[in-house]
């Protein structure tokens, strides 16, 4: 059996929607917080568990008879995501999975200055610690990012932030495709994995990607970084998580986001989603 957790989120539940179309239902369980939020998978033969990564007990009980878990990373930015994770790993452990997978993130590295990057780094050597195989799914930085990132682009004509750098933005719904390929695939990959767009891009390169789709003149504004910081708290971003997005453009003009890898689209066995599919997406909508 295969468990996921995190199955009512947007890249847990797709992964779950992918795994469907690969092994039968009961072979597919989901450990999830809030149970009724899935029962749209339960309905069609799933198994539906309570499962939360700060209940180890409950966790156990979800992933009973799993020979795979994946664990889709926490997502809250004030929780102690490593203990959480230590929790979810050693659960799995307990359980009996034979491998564990773990949604991390491109160049995961304790000095990165791109605050989640060190607590994937620290989650990869628990799992390393575990005793059990692992894969550690290195997903580049999601694109649809992008939306809060961008600014109002599309009212001022303008992308305005601080200096950024070469990013590899990754459509997660690609990298949900591919984790479902990756546990149902017989050749295992141990240890970390990267998967990535094919091309890494910047902000300037986006202005002029929107310029060709829009047919309007967008340009690239680089402002700094102390402006940009203050405009997003006046504006009503939490001081914290601005911070913390500042971060990403610290992360990015250093390369952090610049690595490509072809295996994304090795396992897609098609060229994955580009940043121009999503703005393409967003001004038709």
């Amino acid at each position: 059996m295969i468990v996921i957790t995190g199955a009512t989120g947007a890249l847990g539940g797709a992964t779950v929607e992918h795994l469907l179309e690969r092994i039968p239902a009961d072979r597919l369980g989901v450990s999830v917080r809030d149970v009724a939020k899935a029962q749209h998978f339960a309905d069609r033969g799933v198994r539906v568990r309570r499962g939360s990564y700060d209940d180890p007990t409950a966790l156990r009980d979800s992933f009973e008879g799993a020979d795979q878990v994946l664990l889709v990373s926490q997502n809250d930015p004030d929780g102690d995501g490593i203990g959480l994770h230590r929790n979810a790993i050693e659960a799995a452990v307990a359980a009996g999975a034979q491998r564990i997978l773990y949604t991390s993130h491109q160049n995961a590295r304790a000095d990165s200055p791109f605050d989640p990057a060190h607590e994937h780094a620290a989650t990869e050597a628990l799992l390393a610690d575990s005793g059990v195989a692992w894969t550690s799914l290195r997903n580049g930085f999601y694109a649809h990012s992008l939306d809060w990132l961008l600014g109002p682009w599309r009212q001022t004509g303008v992308i305005a932030t601080p200096a950024d750098g070469p990013v590899s933005w990754t459509d997660r719904a690609d990298a949900a495709e591919a984790a479902a390929i990756i546990l149902t695939r017989q050749h295992p990959f141990d240890g970390p994995v990267t998967l990535t767009a094919r091309r890494a891009v910047t902000f300037a390169d986006i202005a002029t990607t929107t310029t060709e789709l829009t047919g309007r003149d967008i340009t690239r504004a680089v402002i700094a970084d102390e402006t940009w910081l203050a405009d997003r708290i006046a504006t009503g971003t939490p001081e914290p998580m601005a911070h913390m997005l500042l971060r990403f453009f610290h992360a990015a003009r250093s390369g952090h986001f610049a690595d490509t890898d072809p295996l994304l689209a090795e396992l897609l066995g098609r060229e994955p989603r580009t940043v121009a599919d999503l703005l393409t997406d967003r001004i038709s909508a």
